[in-house]
């Protein structure tokens, strides 16, 4: 069973091609996400200089018991698009992160996108 890759090393598989295509900068910076079983994670990073312009996570907010991980995850976009644009950046590169484009990751990226942010 040589040739099976298990979950996770194809994932990084996928994230090591789509990172040679994505690159951020200064003025367009890359909106990577992250998403564990529990959490979702998501980093505004400016390529050109290594740094890291903001981040955002779910372990600050306490949404109810009743909020599903997806809710979670839409408010979640919203709440950093709004916190972007105070910080006067209306434009980002998404970076999925090898992840499939639906659930949690698609969430994320409609709550940017009705907090004003483009990509």
């Amino acid at each position: 069973m040589e040739g099976i890759k298990i979950k996770s090393e194809k994932r990084l598989s996928r994230r090591k091609k789509i990172r040679a295509r994505v690159s951020g900068s200064a003025e367009l910076p890359r909106l990577s996400i992250f998403r564990s079983n529990r959490h979702i994670f998501m980093q505004v990073v400016d390529d050109a200089n290594g740094k890291t312009v903001f981040s955002a996570s779910d372990l600050k907010t306490k949404g109810t018991k009743n909020t599903s991980k997806v809710d979670t995850a839409k408010e979640i976009g919203r709440k950093l698009a709004e916190s972007l644009k105070e910080k006067k950046i209306s434009k980002v590169v998404f970076d999925r992160g090898g992840y499939k484009y639906h659930g949690r990751v698609k969430a994320v990226a409609e709550g940017l996108r009705e907090g004003g942010l483009e990509f």
